[in-house]
């Protein structure tokens, strides 16, 4: 599993010139315009749902990737500090922004850590990318990095074929590997595991998070919730 989470890590630091072509629906990620509209949909409705959180001081992201939910952090939020294993995102993700309000680091999200504790936590499209054996060890974290009331937010992928890029191929149920490739040719194995429901309120609750954990329609599932003593 290690040499996956490289690939996964290098697979990440290789796409972030083209990452924002899947957010947006662009090239291969273009599935139509009645998927699109759904797409978009779906994303505002949990972008309601995230500023339906009180404003807070000290924001978490973890993966901020390019910055499109960086962009609302800063506005709910005083300052950010956004974790991500990618330089290449980080960059794009700052000159997108160029906010003094968000502090980067360039870290493995595995082996990161820190003594202090955040109002609010979040990350979206990166809970998938979590091997099943590190999901509880990645939560009790997260857990613990939240302040007392903490707030949590997360954002991930439902299983559906037209979320990827059409020539890319989700893996079988019981395969937690995804081959993808990008624009160029270069493929890469990642880990892809699209969580259920009940499974992840429940693993989010053994770290004393409790949250809300809904599907939308077609696209999208997420969570939003408190840490609790």
């Amino acid at each position: 599993m290690t040499d996956i989470i490289q690939q996964q890590i290098d697979y990440y630091r290789a796409r972030a010139e083209e990452y924002d072509e899947w957010w947006y629906r662009k090239g291969r990620y273009d599935r139509g315009e009645e998927f699109t509209q759904k797409w978009f949909e779906e994303a505002q409705h949990v972008r309601d749902k995230l500023h339906q959180i009180p404003k807070v001081n000290h924001i978490l992201e973890l993966a901020p990737g390019t910055g499109i939910w960086t962009e609302e952090l800063i506005k709910l939020g005083d300052r950010v500090t956004a974790v991500d294993a990618s330089s290449e995102m980080i960059v794009i993700n700052h000159a997108k922004l160029q906010s003094d309000s968000v502090d980067y680091i360039e870290a493995d999200l595995f082996t990161w850590d820190s003594s202090q504790e955040y109002d609010l936590v979040f990350f979206s499209f990166w809970l998938s990318h979590v091997p099943r054996e590190k999901l509880e060890p990645f939560l009790q974290k997260v857990g613990k990095l939240l302040k007392p009331d903490g707030y949590f937010f997360m954002l991930d992928s439902r299983r559906i074929h037209e979320s990827t890029a059409a020539d890319h191929q989700l893996p079988e149920d019981d395969n937690v590997i995804m081959e993808r490739v990008l624009n160029d040719g270069r493929s890469f194995d990642i880990v892809k595991i699209f969580y259920e429901t009940n499974a992840l309120k429940s693993a989010l609750s053994k770290a004393k998070i409790e949250a809300d954990v809904v599907f939308t329609d077609t696209f999208f599932i997420f969570a939003k919730g408190q840490k609790v003593e």
